[in-house]
Parts: structure tokens; C-alpha cells; sequence
């Protein structure tokens, strides 16, 4: 099937089968565990190691994945903004962005998408990435892993605890005649047209389950209904392992132009 993707701020993208999204990420396990590399000669090398394995004549979005806490964005953004104006990469991405980084990285190119975590369980985002999205034109995508299950909040007594929310959910998505599942996509959906999930499976039932969420129209009181049975600091348990913790948009801010830190 062939789509055509319209992004803010620019004109539509040419049709073609489907759209490449792809990231920057680099990681290295030693004896100083995983860290993230987004200097500009990294950044050109992956996109050209990219080309090559997907056998593609450029991407059309690419994100650096991870924020590289060692280097300026200034000096990232630079060099996919020379990828952009070479046609090797039509629109730039961020993911767990800090508010400081985002508005620098903006300044030097557009950023067409920001990918971050939002969900009932996990709202943080609202009170500092949100707002400064929707000035910038920014899409927000709501990535969901396949392996949350071993994430401290669905462990042990934190997940007794979630247990509580989750059949509130279970009993409100009866009440809209969906799943829990499809009622927490449907929250996002409904957070704007410029939110778009990413919901992970490997399964096809589960895929078109999730395509069904979009079936869930909510108004706004029902929206509030529902955000109010998961209240954004009662959730036990963080988000994110420990050894991944370290990666999240709260520590992601990166040093001054002028500066640059050596690992």
C-alpha cells in the first residue's frame, strides 16, 4: 500500500511505499557499560551505514535515539542539518530530549518529531515537553516496548500495586466497549493530531486489536474520567530499569557549544 505523510510546517512527503524511520545508537558494553555517540562523524557514518544495510537512497526520518550528554546538540543537529540539505535524510527526530536540548536542537534545524514515553502510566512529559512541542510544530510519538514486563513497576509488589489501576481500566474499558489496551491507545490518540503511539507487539491479533483503538471516540470529560483513575504520582515502581534510567529526557541535557566533555 502506498502512503503519503504529511508533516507540520512542510509540504507532503513524496508517496512511496511506505516511510523509512530510522536512529542513531550506539552502544558499547565494558567495564563502562553503555554510552551513547552522536559526534558529527558518527552521525554520518551511521546514516551511511544505514543507506547501505536498508538499501534505501535516504531515509525520510532519523532520530537520534539517545542523547549524546558528551557533545553539543549544536554540533549533532549541524551535521544532520548537512544531511537534510544533501537530500540523505528528509526530516530529523529526537527521542528523550530534554526541554534545554529540544529548544537548542530546533534552532539549528526543525525537528519534525519528538519520541518520548506517554502513556496513563507514564505522564511526566506533560508539564515541560509537551508545552514546548506544539509552538514548535513538533510531532510526539509514543513508543511501547515488548518487555515492560521487566521494568520495576511490573515486578513484585509494585505490580500488586498497578494491579488496583489497571482493573479500574479494565472496568472503564467495558464501560466503551474495548480492552483495557485499546482504551489506553485511545488516551493517547486523543492527547492531539500531532501524538501519534507506537504500540509494540509481535502478534497480528494484537496489531489489529490496536488498529481497533481507533474506533474509541472520547470526549473530553471522558478523557479527564480516565486520566483521573491512574493519578500521575501514585503509579509504584519506575518506568525504566536502572542501567536505562540514566538515558531518560530528565539527564539529557547536553554541554554548551563552546564546551565539550571527554568520556
Amino acid at each position: 500500500m502506498k502512503a503519503r505523510f504529511t508533516f507540520p510546517g512542510t509540504e507532503a512527503a513524496t508517496a512511496r511505499e511506505g516511510t523509512v524511520s530510522h536512529k542513531i545508537w550506539y552502544c558499547k558494553n565494558g567495564c563502562s557499560g553503555t554510552i551513547v555517540k552522536s559526534n558529527p562523524e558518527y552521525v554520518r557514518a551511521s546514516v551511511e551505514a544505514s543507506l547501505k544495510r536498508l538499501d534505501v537512497e535516504y531515509i525520510d526520518l532519523y532520530y537520534q535515539h539517545r542523547v549524546d550528554i558528551t557533545t553539543p546538540i549544536e554540533d549533532t543537529m549541524g551535521e544532520l542539518k548537512k544531511l537534510v540539505e544533501e537530500g540523505i535524510i528528509k526530516y530529523i527526530g529526537l527521542s528523550e530530549a530534554s526541554p534545554d536540548t529540544i529548544r537548542r536542537a530546533h534552532g539549528v534545524h526543525p525537528i519534525t518529531a519528538l519520541q518520548m514515553e506517554w502513556s496513563l502510566w507514564t505522564r511526566d512529559i506533560e508539564d515541560e515537553i509537551v508545552p514546548i512541542c506544539s509552538p514548535k510544530s513538533l510531532n510526539i510519538s509514543k513508543p511501547t516496548s515488548c518487555f515492560k514486563a521487566n521494568f520495576p513497576r511490573f515486578q513484585g509488589e509494585n505490580l500488586d500495586m498497578n494491579k488496583i489501576f489497571y482493573l479500574k481500566i479494565e472496568k472503564l474499558g467495558d464501560k466503551y466497549g474495548c480492552t483495557p489496551a485499546q482504551l489506553a491507545l485511545a488516551w493517547v490518540l486523543h492527547q492531539g493530531d500531532d501524538v501519534v503511539p507506537i504500540p509494540g507487539t509481535t502478534k497480528i491479533r494484537n496489531l489489529d486489536s490496536n488498529i481497533d483503538s481507533l474506533r474509541v471516540k472520547l470526549k473530553e470529560d471522558e478523557l479527564e474520567e480516565i486520566g483521573d483513575v491512574i493519578p500521575m504520582n501514585e503509579v509504584a515502581g519506575a518506568s525504566e530499569p536502572d542501567s536505562r534510567a540514566k538515558f531518560k529526557w530528565k539527564f539529557a541535557n547536553t554541554p554548551a557549544k563552546e564546551s565539550k566533555i571527554s568520556n
